[in-house]
């Protein structure tokens, strides 16, 4: 089987699967938090060296305020994780948060700080977290970038083109597999650059339930199709 390398995940449908076993939203998102660590050992076991998680996106900030700042101290305990695992450090996994992160509340900017200044010379896992991300802000915030040089002097505007702003992205890896869970067909403003080649599969399935024979089988629907690149 060809295991693609780098694959996003759309972690979509925590509150659905806690609405659907009589629970309060907030147990979705924590099954769902569980369920990105048991992943981490999926993807090492097939050999998936890089992975993109979208957790939390620039609209998800018009969510209640109780379930915001819920989310806000799921993601610290998930950093502070992190931080101590000791498979993160024998994994050699670098962590990266893409995303506008300056709109975090101090205290989660401390810890993403802190998870990624201690894997930020690990090269043998890559885990992209997507948060307070959205692929249109990206692509706005690397122009702003791209504005930049020009203005220093750095850049000719004539020189523009598009490996100039894929260097200014968060990230420049594109991924061969997305993954949306929970059934919505949408790409939701993710990875919307990285992806203009991917093989998207949407499966059925809320995230807390995705298991890693879902995630094999969604390799062999990504391994069952003919990747053109529009040729």
């Amino acid at each position: 089987m060809n295991i693609p390398q780098h694959i996003g995940i759309i972690l979509d449908g925590n509150r659905r699967w806690a609405k659907a076993q009589g629970l309060p939203a907030f147990k979705g998102h924590q099954e769902g938090a569980e369920n990105c660590k048991r992943l981490l050992g999926w993807c090492k076991e097939l050999g998936i060296k890089g992975l993109s998680l979208y957790c939390f996106s620039m609209e998800n900030f018009k969510r209640s305020k109780a379930e915001v700042a819920f989310l806000m101290k799921l993601f610290e305990r998930f950093f502070d994780i992190i931080i101590k695992s000791k498979e993160i450090k024998q994994d050699k996994v670098h962590v990266k948060v893409l995303g506008r992160k300056h709109l975090f509340p101090k205290s989660l900017q401390k810890k993403i700080a802190k998870a990624e200044e201690a894997t930020r010379n690990y090269a043998g896992y890559q885990l992209n977290l997507c948060m307070a991300y959205g692929g249109r802000q990206e692509i706005v915030d690397a122009v702003k970038r791209i504005g930049e040089a020009v203005q220093l002097g750095d850049l000719d505007h004539n020189e523009i083109d598009e490996k100039t702003i894929a260097e200014r992205l968060y990230t420049s890896s594109e991924p061969e597999l997305i993954i949306r869970t929970s059934g919505e067909q949408r790409t939701s403003n993710f990875l919307i650059w990285q992806a203009v080649y991917s093989e998207w599969v949407f499966y059925t399935k809320p995230w807390p339930a995705f298991t890693k024979e879902d995630l094999i089988a969604c390799i062999k629907e990504y391994n069952a199709r003919e990747r053109r690149f529009g040729k």
